[in-house]
């Protein structure tokens, strides 16, 4: 196993246990480095710190993976896999079979995500270093869980990329087994909900926000609801299920919400008795505001970028002014619960956003839950960049 040096920062951080390498001028200068590669990693004296994985052309250029001198073979993997399984008994899964399985980092596979749906498999590669461990993996998922089927979903970067054609949007491929039915039913807090594990960036339901949806049907039973950026109406779902009085949600895509109301009465919840509106959330929400529609619990769990004909929003920024033009339409007393996924946006800096917000509006925010990932997405101490979810319940004034 070759030997790379890294400088003293790196030294430092890897100290703390920080799972990741990344490139300056020490990393440059090493010579040969091939993707893929299972490398140690040393200090300038040559003492060996960590085995890693390589990605030299990556902004990470390697993973940490574990001590000096380890091996990914199939005790390894099926080592990591049982102490995932072993923790995810604590995630609350009973009613539950759409989580998350392996959260890279947090569960000692940096780079590297799998996610279950009923009784299918879904791995992300963050990282081409994984590309040649992938039989191996695969070998030790069939022995430990029997799934139906292995599903690879293609690398952010290949996304973008077929984002920008017309056709193709199928962004995943099947590694082993059936192909799973589309669409795909599963189970979540007792609800059901349809996926498709083929197409789309996203398979139709977000499993880091399960905690929360359950909270949410603790606070909307005879309430007006109003869900922003609805999706495919996992929230609504929910709140609906839960006893709200009104349902309305609003999202870009007519095709998502036509999902939506295929969960409602998959939930033998009539859709009809609710409302969904195809359209841009702000000019939408301008139109109910004109109309003089009022809601006691308001809803935003936006993207962290997106891009409409008419408007675009992003989560700098653009926070402040979805909370000012949601205020208006929110009653004294109501909740504002808003989201964020946007893993370079902290804690502090999105309430900032949120007071701005409520500042604009002339409104008074008190903040009573702050949130983030459930248990299926754990994080090390020492990996603050894996805390991307936020999730924050106020009170308006």
């Amino acid at each position: 196993m070759k030997k790379y040096e890294v400088g003293p920062e790196t030294v430092r951080m890897l100290g703390l246990g920080h799972p990741w390498v990344i490139a300056d001028r020490f990393t440059k200068g090493w010579k040969g480095a091939a993707v893929g590669e299972l490398a140690l990693i040393c200090d300038d004296k040559q003492k060996a710190l960590a085995t890693a994985l390589l990605d030299p052309a990556d902004r990470v250029v390697a993973r940490i993976v574990g001590p000096p001198g380890i091996h990914l073979d199939a005790s390894w993997f099926r080592k990591c896999l049982q102490k995932a399984q072993q923790l995810r008994q604590q995630a609350g899964l009973d009613e539950t079979d759409a989580y998350r399985l392996v959260n890279a980092e947090g569960d000692g596979l940096p780079g590297l995500t799998i996610d279950c749906y009923a009784s299918y498999l879904m791995i992300q590669l963050y990282s081409a270093a994984w590309d040649n461990f992938l039989p191996v993996l695969l070998e030790v998922l069939k022995e430990l869980f029997s799934p139906a089927g292995i599903y690879r979903k293609l690398r952010p970067q290949e996304t973008r990329q077929l984002e920008a054609k017309t056709s193709g949007k199928e962004y995943s491929r099947l590694l082993w087994g059936h192909a799973a039915p589309v669409p795909l039913q599963v189970r979540e807090n007792g609800l059901l909900f349809l996926t498709d594990l083929r197409e789309g960036l996203n398979t139709g339901l977000f499993p880091d926000q399960r905690r929360h949806r359950l909270d949410l049907m603790q606070r909307v039973k005879g309430k007006r609801f109003l869900n922003l950026f609805a999706f495919t109406g996992a929230f609504s779902v929910a709140a609906a299920a839960a006893g709200a009085r009104q349902v309305t949600s609003i999202d870009v895509s007519g095709r998502y919400l036509e999902i939506a109301r295929d969960n409602f009465s998959l939930n033998r919840l009539n859709p009809k008795r609710h409302h969904f509106i195809v359209g841009d959330v702000f000019a939408e929400l301008a139109k109910l505001d004109q109309a003089g529609e009022r809601y006691d619990v308001i809803l935003f769990d936006p993207p962290s970028f997106s891009t409409t004909k008419k408007s675009q929003f992003s989560t700098r920024g653009g926070t402040a002014q979805l909370v000012s033009a949601t205020l208006r339409l929110l009653e004294s007393g109501g909740l504002l619960i808003s989201s964020s996924n946007h893993q370079k946006v902290e804690m502090s800096d999105y309430l900032k956003e949120l007071r701005r917000g409520g500042l604009e509006a002339g409104c008074e925010l008190r903040t009573i839950y702050r949130g983030g990932q459930p248990e299926d997405f754990p994080v090390p101490a020492s990996f603050p960049e894996g805390s991307y979810l936020k999730y924050v319940i106020s009170v308006k004034d």
